[in-house]
């Protein structure tokens, strides 16, 4: 088989090459390199992008990255595996969400040469990178004091990414429409189907999602005919949310949370309480339907209007909590690190 070509660079078939590309410079005028890894298998197959830290403060798609790399021995790969586990640098150097400029490369694709930073970086990206693939798994993780429930985000209109979502084998799909901007938009504009997995928090390195995102990418690879299949099948049968809504603080305070990641709630139940400094005038939040919770605020300090809570909502909520259930028993890690 040919070689793979990428950034200029040449990876020979069943190899693999750890490459740094030039993106620019920081204000000191110190080089700044994009990390790259290209495993290129001996047979033809999809070329698989799996990349992370779009957001610089979501660390764990990096350590996904890195431990699927470990995995992978290129002589029994079929098609290429494109690894990038820090795509926003600048915003990794800062532990920042954002880049320099404060604008989010999430909503600067695709991009362009003459355009702000972020428009910079979101060319160079899909110029040099997302240009060569087949296809996307784009890792994330909640902003910073939120935290998800593992889960897989994606437009499920497209087969092959209904596929893709599927196989990951997460409890729960979010049929996700695509915002402006983003890096879903400009590849599945351009036929490239894509999936996000969101798991875990800003900043923290969280077990169970990286354990199940690593098993995830694996799932997808094997469906997509890169790696050989297992043998057997998941027991997580994944559950599609119809849609989802954020509960939000209807008071400043002190929050204290009951439910928890994961938690099947019913319509007016008390998910927790905000109160006063003093401990008094305490104010009850409910939930406005029944769902399962998919995402939590982790600082209990909140202002009026802050998102508390994130539910997804089912049309067979019992089987929704049934696959949250099984996920974390198959991943066997204990249900409190969620």
């Amino acid at each position: 088989m040919a070689p793979f070509v990428i950034a200029g660079q040449e990876v020979p078939a069943g190899s693999r090459r750890v490459m740094q590309l030039a993106l620019a410079q920081l204000y000191t005028q110190s080089p700044l390199t994009v990390p790259l890894e290209v495993v290129h298998g001996r047979q033809p197959g999809p070329v698989l992008l799996i990349c992370a830290a779009i957001h610089g403060d979501e660390l764990n798609g990096i350590e996904i990255v890195n431990q699927v790399l470990a995995r992978i021995n290129p002589a029994r790969l079929r098609g290429t595996l494109v690894a990038v586990p820090v795509v926003n640098v600048f915003g990794f150097i800062h532990k920042s969400r954002y880049l320099p400029d404060r604008r989010d490369l999430n909503r600067c694709f695709p991009g362009s040469e003459k355009g702000s930073l972020g428009s910079r970086v979101a060319h160079f990206f899909v110029d040099e990178i997302v240009s060569k693939c087949s296809h996307i798994i784009d890792l994330h993780t909640g902003a910073i004091h939120r935290s998800n429930l593992p889960q897989i985000r994606a437009k499920l209109d497209c087969p092959v990414t209904r596929q893709m979502a599927e196989s990951f084998a997460t409890p729960i799909i979010l049929d996700a429409s695509i915002r402006d901007g983003s890096l879903r938009a400009v590849a599945e504009a351009a036929g490239v189907p894509v999936i996000l997995y969101e798991a875990g928090e800003a900043l923290r390195f969280d077990p169970l999602p990286i354990k199940a995102g690593v098993r995830g990418v694996i799932n997808v690879m094997r469906s997509l005919g890169m790696l050989k299949a297992a043998a057997g099948k998941p027991r997580v049968t994944p559950m599609i949310a119809r849609s989802s809504t954020w509960i939000r603080a209807e008071q400043d305070g002190l929050l204290h949370l009951k439910a928890r990641l994961g938690d099947r709630v019913r319509k007016g139940e008390c998910l927790g309480t905000i109160n006063a400094p003093l401990g008094s005038a305490a104010f009850d939040i409910t939930a406005p339907r029944s769902g399962i919770v998919i995402g939590c605020l982790t600082m209990p300090l909140v202002n009026e209007g802050d998102a508390v809570c994130h539910l997804a909502l089912f049309d067979e909520i019992k089987q929704a909590e049934l696959s949250v259930e099984r996920f974390v028993d198959e991943l066997d890690i204990r249900p409190e690190l969620m």
